[in-house]
């Protein structure tokens, strides 16, 4: 698929209301818990993606679209989550991470991106020169990604309990 706006828009979009109905008002014994040592539950993931609202896709865009003295980003702290959703419920991240994701978009939708503009360029860190293109692609399929996680992280919680079915659920054993 290659990619266009109206496509990646519709995938913005509907993350924060997909989050919400998996993981609204369910209690922590589906949220908080991992696959083990290094691993994020739901609970993190969605810390994740609300400091990367905050923090990452957005300010990267503006560095690309600014092309400015500097075209390099700030590194990403992908473990600001542990310390950022301290106090806070699962709820209160699913609030965050809507009003967070509604008003971003509101900002990209509002540039009006033409062809030239997608093609510009950032620096990242690790991976060197990039375009807007890749920026807004990426950010598409991170939020795919991380759906992913946590439906299997979910259905992990039930490895045990599915008996001889787990043979026929490759999830189980990602």
């Amino acid at each position: 698929m290659d990619f266009s706006l109206p496509s990646t828009y519709a995938v913005l979009e509907r993350t924060p209301s997909t989050l919400r109905a998996l993981l609204q008002d369910l209690p922590e014994q589906w949220t908080a818990p991992n696959e083990g040592p290094d691993t994020w539950s739901p609970f993190d993931v969605l810390g994740h993606l609300v400091h990367g609202e905050r923090t990452n896709w957005v300010q990267r865009a503006e560095v690309i679209l600014a092309q400015g003295e500097s075209l390099r980003f700030k590194t990403f702290d992908r473990f600001a989550q542990f310390r950022e959703s301290e106090g806070k419920s699962m709820n209160d991240l699913l609030g965050e991470f809507a009003e967070l994701r509604a008003n971003n978009l509101r900002i990209v939708k509002g540039w009006k991106l033409t062809e030239t503009q997608l093609s510009l360029e950032g620096e990242h860190d690790t991976f060197g020169r990039v375009t807007l293109r890749q920026l807004l692609s990426t950010w598409t399929a991170h939020d795919l990604a991380h759906i992913g996680q946590v439906v299997r992280v979910m259905a992990k919680q039930y490895r045990d309990a599915v008996g001889p079915w787990r043979s026929f659920l490759s999830i189980m054993d990602r």
